[in-house]
């Protein structure tokens, strides 16, 4: 057998197709505050809880599951996601530019931000982009903490000022992670509510009547998956036979994974 010959692998070993793409992504976290936002708050004792990065990662993968489903209230929920998403941003934003401006602004002197020789590290493996959008989130506001604790370090701001700082990002890091609650996922479509059936009444009782123009897909996330391809009745007549998913209160319960099957769709 020439040499050629022993390298080349057999015909059935040869893949027709790739398998599907895999990543990874690490959210490196420096400062306490940032951490717990990553982890959320429950409630308890009277104080009101609030979900975490982590909570709000799996928040919006049930959204996404609706919106492939056609469900227009998961199309309204993504909507008010992203737009939260971004005004806690640009608040937060705004904020590190002035601090860091005061920061770069001493003459003959150059101050670095705080850092720690040993961040917190966060593996990521989230299933739709609105996870990873929560974390570019907290990245911001770790930033902006630091730069926060480095002014007061360094005597460009005092105490109260810098724990108001500290206190609003907070509050609009909060903002955006609570922006996933009170969906509830119902295998509602657009035909249910162009035809009124029960389970759009169902949905406008839970969740509010949804404005016309998501309900005419004139308006989308901009990161809104498209619609799968709906499903005949026989197709749902038998996989409600095989398996009744329905919750106490009438709330379907979502697919586990809703991007499984999404042929190469990447994991991470």
């Amino acid at each position: 057998m020439s040499e050629r010959e022993r390298n080349t692998p057999p015909a059935a070993a040869v893949r027709e197709a790739p398998g599907a793409l895999r990543g990874g992504a690490v959210l490196e976290i420096q400062t306490r505050e940032t951490r717990r936002l990553v982890r959320g708050r429950r409630a308890e004792d009277g104080h009101p809880g609030w979900p975490g990065l982590l909570r709000f990662a799996a928040m919006t993968r049930v959204i996404w599951a609706g919106a492939e489903g056609d469900d227009p209230w998961a199309d309204w929920w993504l909507l008010r996601v992203e737009a939260q998403l971004h005004r806690s941003r640009e608040e937060i934003a705004a904020v590190t530019e002035e601090i860091r401006q005061r920061l770069s602004g001493v003459r003959a002197l150059r101050i670095d931000l705080a850092q720690t020789d040993e961040p917190a590290r966060i593996e990521l493996n989230f299933g739709t982009p609105y996870g990873f959008m929560a974390a570019y989130l907290l990245a911001d506001h770790d930033e902006l903490v630091r730069a926060v604790l480095t002014a007061r370090h360094v005597g460009l701001l005092n105490r109260d000022t810098a724990d108001r700082l500290v206190h609003e990002a907070n509050r609009a890091a909060r903002r955006a992670l609570q922006s996933a609650l009170g969906y509830r996922y119902l295998a509602v479509t657009r035909e249910d509510v162009r035809q009124g059936t029960a389970k759009a009444a169902r949905a406008r009782e839970l969740m509010g009547r949804v404005p016309q123009e998501v309900v005419d897909g004139e308006a989308r996330a901009e990161h809104a998956p498209a619609p799968r391809r709906r499903r005949g009745r026989r197709e749902e007549a038998e996989e409600a036979g095989a398996a009744d998913g329905s919750g106490d209160d009438g709330t379907e319960t979502p697919p586990r994974d809703p991007l499984a099957a999404s042929e190469g769709g990447l994991r991470c």
